[in-house]
């Protein structure tokens, strides 16, 4: 098997739309508010993929893409793993690259935010090193520059794991 992770291409944008149009709803669906997922339809992550594709990685595994993250300032903006590729490892690595980004970048304390009702995810988070340091209100994106407050957790990595783990 032959995995890599690397910067996304243009070229790459279909098939992060949709990981993560597919693995929002996975992550998010029993518990987001009914006025965010009007806004969570695959077509609205289209535009999003496009306007963050220079901030974006995709993880590879023989050739296809299974997985990508996407960094803004010191956040770990997004982590999606397809369905297919769960469990296997790719997730961890994929975050602790993501979090080296942040750090390379001159932030020395990677954060991201979970939803309230994703404790699967901030399980995931725990595990890797990260610690919960409390509720806020995320603002969520919803488009033409507009957001909405989603009830989140802030997870901060404040040590330095590397990708050899």
């Amino acid at each position: 098997m032959t995995e890599l992770i690397r910067p996304a291409r243009a070229d790459d944008a279909e098939r992060i739309v949709d990981i993560w149009a597919s693995g929002w709803r996975d992550g998010h669906l029993a518990d987001a508010p009914p006025e965010l997922l009007a806004h969570r339809t695959r077509d609205a992550f289209v535009p999003r993929v496009a306007a963050a594709i220079d901030r974006t990685r995709v993880a590879e595994v023989d050739g296809e893409i299974a997985g990508f993250t996407m960094v803004h300032g010191d956040e770990v903006d997004q982590v999606y793993v397809d369905a297919a590729h769960r469990g296997t490892g790719i997730a961890a690595r994929m975050l602790r690259d993501a979090a080296e980004q942040v750090r390379a970048a001159g932030h020395p304390v990677p954060w991201l935010a979970v939803a309230r009702g994703n404790a699967r995810a901030r399980r995931f988070y725990e595990r890797e090193g990260w610690t919960d340091t409390g509720e806020f209100a995320y603002p969520a994106e919803i488009g033409d520059g507009e957001s909405l407050p989603v009830p989140c957790h802030r997870m901060e990595l404040r040590d330095a794991p590397t990708l050899e783990g």
